[in-house]
């Protein structure tokens, strides 16, 4: 549970908005801002608050940090839609009927998003909180020109940016979401100075199609990439046993100044999305775990974004509020509050969870084996190919 881990400092800062709810797709849509409203409910309402620990408000950006990532004239199309989602745009933006339909206000709304999470990198690099976390950022797989994936602009890429523009030489960044973080390692692939780390479900199974082990970065900066793609039946058992085995040692060899975190908890065997077979247990121990390093290789400063995760009441408020109470280093009760659990189903008409933690998961063993063998081939293809640019020895 929550609070095993090292404890936090003092200072710890919530980013929120309560204006990122209109980053909204439409009905429908699996990427609805109520579960991010859900989680702030459920932070406050188990104690998360007060004594060092802030809600904290984000300023706003400028465009030209926007554009030091995302095309101009992707940019203008955005802004066109904003102001009529019913306008035609070039197949090439992204943005049109499927995943990510344009909607109004669109510009202004994942601008807010971004400047969420550049609010949660200004926070832990002014020395205004050790930790800092945005649970409406992580929108992962938009492109320099191209919205994708539910995702318009990149959050933590454009922190990631704004990290480097303000004097932080490294930055490591490590995405446990199911899909593949393609669009912040496309967007540093041949940047030394950071180093993208992404465990997900294999793109054989699973959009964006991407994040082969063999990819490791660009041709400028071979290395700066570690992905490991996973079998659907993955359990957190074989998960976190892969996490040690790559993602520590690289950090720790890395030597980031900062760790920024995209915590996608669509990993949830539940999840209506995609196929691994997590439980929020097992996500707290992998938040314990970027804890832990944070303060061992970066000072603690850790920077959290959300992500995916489409168990709107069932999962991902309990699961980002078990991320931010790891944060604090304070306990969580073994149940959740009935209160939140009313307004909870009031809202969604979904029962909620009563308690924090969930059953064990079961799989196949035909899958489990099949998990097994992948991690174990990612593994070991890493250690070869990978471990000795970063002088690991394995």
């Amino acid at each position: 549970m929550a609070g095993e881990g090292p404890s936090a400092v003092g200072r710890v800062a919530l980013v929120w908005d309560e204006g990122v709810a209109s980053y909204d797709l439409g009905e429908g849509h699996p990427l609805a801002p109520v579960r991010v409203e859900l989680t702030i409910d459920l932070i406050r309402r188990v104690g998360q608050l007060g004594y060092g620990v802030d809600e904290v408000r984000p300023a706003a950006m400028s465009e030209a940090e926007l554009l030091r990532l995302h095309r101009d004239d992707f940019v203008d199309t955005v802004k066109r839609l904003s102001e009529d989602p019913t306008a035609t745009a070039e197949a090439m933006y992204g943005l049109g009927p499927g995943d990510t339909p344009a909607f109004p206000g669109m510009h202004a709304a994942s601008m807010l998003v971004c400047s969420g999470s550049i609010e949660a990198a200004r926070q832990v690099l002014e020395g205004r909180a050790d930790h800092a976390f945005n649970p409406a950022g992580g929108l992962h797989h938009a492109m320099p020109g191209r919205a994708a994936g539910f995702c318009v602009y990149n959050d933590p890429a454009v922190a990631i940016d704004w990290l480097l523009e303000h004097g932080v030489e490294r930055v490591a960044y490590v995405d446990v979401d199911v899909h593949h973080g393609d669009g912040v390692e496309v967007m540093f692939a041949d940047d030394p100075r950071v180093l993208t780390i992404s465990l997900h479900e294999s793109g054989r199974y699973l959009f964006p199609g991407t994040g082969d082990v063999d990819d490791i970065g660009g041709d400028r900066a071979r290395g700066s990439a570690a992905n490991v793609p996973m079998a659907p039946g993955t359990t957190g058992g074989v998960w976190l046993e892969t996490f040690d085995a790559v993602v520590e040692p690289l950090v720790r060899a890395f030597a980031p100044d900062v760790l920024v975190t995209q915590l996608g908890c669509d990993t949830h065997a539940t999840d209506p999305l995609a196929h691994l077979a997590l439980t929020v247990d097992d996500m707290a121990a992998a938040y314990a775990r970027l804890h832990r390093l944070a303060h061992e290789v970066s000072d603690g400063r850790w920077i959290a974004t959300g992500g995916g995760g489409y168990q709107l009441v069932q999962v991902v408020p309990r699961a980002w509020t078990l991320a931010f109470a790891e944060m604090t280093g304070r306990s969580l009760p073994v149940d959740t509050p009935i209160d939140w659990r009313e307004v909870a189903f009031e809202r969604t008409g979904i029962t909620p969870p009563p308690g924090f933690t969930d059953d064990p998961v079961r799989v196949s063993e035909a899958m489990q084996q099949q998990a097994d063998r992948t991690a174990r081939e990612a593994v070991l293809e890493l250690r070869r190919s990978l471990f000795p640019i970063h002088g690991i020895r394995s």
